[in-house]
């Protein structure tokens, strides 16, 4: 393999940490690495999930509303898999599939709630991590168990 071979394996390879870093961070809600995963100024669009249309956003935005949003429940767990990366250069594309579980004890003993769907990204190179996010959309697939889960006490 040539070197340009190897640079681009190298740069899919940091792209694919970049976002499992953004979930193990937001897992053990590590806020300041989840900050570190993105851009200066990020389109964030959760529309599928009912959160408002696609808005820029800051890292601390992003991290303060993940913070708040996921405060009631005892464990989060991300999972994610099938990327696929193209690199353009300083810009690159990222798919995966994604499922989400989320944990907290309750009276009813419906304890989760599972979402499933996939993830689009656009990556600028640049940051600590090498890339950071810039663009950030969650397409739902579907939820699964306790879809009142904050609430049902």
């Amino acid at each position: 393999m040539d070197a340009a071979g190897i640079e681009a394996l190298a740069a899919r390879a940091n792209i694919v940490d970049v976002i499992t870093e953004l979930f193990v961070a937001t897992d053990q809600r590590d806020w300041a690495a989840v900050k570190r995963c993105f851009a200066d100024q990020v389109l964030f669009d959760m529309s599928s999930l009912g959160a408002g249309p696609p808005a820029r956003r800051t890292p601390d935005e992003i991290a303060a509303g993940w913070a708040e949003g996921l405060s009631a429940l005892a464990a989060i767990h991300h999972q994610a898999g099938n990327y696929r990366v193209t690199i353009h250069e300083a810009r690159a594309t990222a798919n995966c599939y994604g499922i989400a579980y989320h944990y907290r004890k309750t009276a009813s003993g419906r304890n989760t709630r599972v979402f499933v769907g996939s993830y689009a990204f656009i990556l600028e190179r640049g940051g600590a991590l090498g890339w950071r996010i810039s663009t950030f959309r969650f397409d739902l697939k579907f939820i699964d168990g306790n879809a009142d889960l904050e609430g049902d006490g």
